[in-house]
Formats: C-alpha cells, structure tokens, sequence
C-alpha cells in the first residue's frame, strides 16, 4: 500500500509544476487520475441550464441559516468560531448578494453523509451546512464549530487538514464555484495532496484563514477572516468542475 513517505516524494517532485489554480491531474491525490476532465468541455446554454436548476432568492435565505450552532434542540459539540469575510471581485470591489454555502466535518472529523463511516461520532446536535447572502460590502459571516481533521483512504495513514468548504453562485446556476478555506498552522499541509495540488506555494496561502482577533467573541468564540477573490492575479484558488 502507498504510504505517507511515497505521497511526500511525490509532492516534492511536482512542486512548482503548475499555476495558482488546482492540478486537474495531480497524481499524488489518487482519484484526480480517474476523475479530472480528458476532454474540451461543452458549451452549456446557460438559460436551458437554468430551467432545471434551483432558484435562489433573498426571501428564501433565512439569516439564522449562517449560525450552524442553533440548528437543532442541543448545542452542538467542540469549540464555537465564527468565519467572516469579504466577497471581491479582481479590483476590490465588493460582490453583493452572493449566494455562499458551507459544509463541513464536525468537531470529531466526521461528516453527516451516510459515506462517511470512520469510527468518529456523530453529533446529533450538528448538521454541518450553512448558507448566507453577502451584505452591500460584499461581507458574508458564520458562526459554526472547529472542525476536526479525519482520515480518507488516498494512502495508509492519510489525514486531511481541519476545513471548510465554501460555495459560491455567480449571476446563473452554471456559474458555481467551489472551494476549502482552511486553518493558520496546521500541520497535516505539508502531508496533504489535496492541498498541494495547488503548487503555487502563494496561491496555497490564499486558502488559509487568518486569526481575527476582533471576530473573537469573549468567553464564547474564535473569530477567523478569509476574503475571496473571483478575479485577477490574486484570485482564490477554486475546485475545477
């Protein structure tokens, strides 16, 4: 079985082989081999699209929908923060009512999928998904729980680092975008695959949140910031679809 020290020459090997966005076919994450795009993509109509995909709206965004805390009877296990940021286009300008999602492991590393059956436990009191509309600024904010780190089956002894994983809807349906934001110092990046198919060492920073200390709420929260940009040089490096 392949094990951390040959994922690691592996990554070595292909540092510095690409752009600042995601490897579609980065050998040491083993299913991009299977699963990235071989051929051109086809031209979609984004109207005809559009006739089977769900329609969002402000009426339909509730704002408790962003406190992932309060979903349920109970409180929720593991440390409360709270993520907030802005939406940006290439110049700075803010992108208004933005459809942003998040999903995310709970405290313990497990995700409420029926796919996901490591011997973490499940918290009845913590669905994982959330959704907000960004404010005139561009500003989004959610209170949630510290996710837990967990194991997937890439390679023996394989952890993927504590994230969150962010949506983002443009103006039609076929212009969603995906992402991971992840935490300062953790020390599972070096040994992540998925992580480093970003190999621009600056564009993988882009993806790590920064301790807010003014998001921190006394005796209840950490606060973290992270800013997404769409466009230009210094754009966040999204999942290719």
């Amino acid at each position: 079985m392949t094990t951390q020290a040959d994922i690691d020459r592996e990554i070595g090997a292909l540092r510095a082989t690409g752009g600042p966005q995601p490897r579609l076919d980065y050998p040491p994450y083993r299913s991009s081999t299977l699963r990235h795009p071989t051929q051109s993509p086809v031209l979609a109509d984004p109207e005809g699209a559009e006739l089977w995909a769900p329609c969002f709206g402000r009426q339909d965004v509730a704002d408790d929908e962003a406190d992932l805390t309060i979903q349920h009877a109970g409180e929720p296990q593991g440390s409360r923060i709270v993520v907030a940021g802005r939406v940006t286009d290439g110049d700075g300008r803010p992108v208004r009512n933005q459809l942003v999602e998040i999903w995310q492991a709970n405290a313990a590393g497990r995700y409420w999928h029926q796919r996901d059956q490591h011997p973490a436990p499940l918290d009845p009191n913590f669905t994982g998904a959330g959704r907000c509309l960004t404010d005139d600024d561009g500003g989004y904010r959610f209170t949630t729980i510290q996710p837990g780190p967990y194991p997937w089956r890439n390679h023996l002894n394989a952890w993927r680092p504590a994230h969150i994983h962010f949506s983002l809807f443009g103006t039609d349906f076929t212009q969603r975008l995906i992402t991971q934001m992840y935490f300062p110092g953790d020390p599972l990046f070096d040994l992540d695959p998925i992580l480093q198919s970003v190999t621009d060492p600056k564009a993988r920073e882009l993806l790590i949140a920064g301790y807010d200390h003014s998001l921190t709420a006394p005796e209840f929260s950490l606060g973290y910031r992270w800013d997404i940009v769409l466009t230009g040089t210094h754009r966040t490096p999204v999942e290719a679809s």
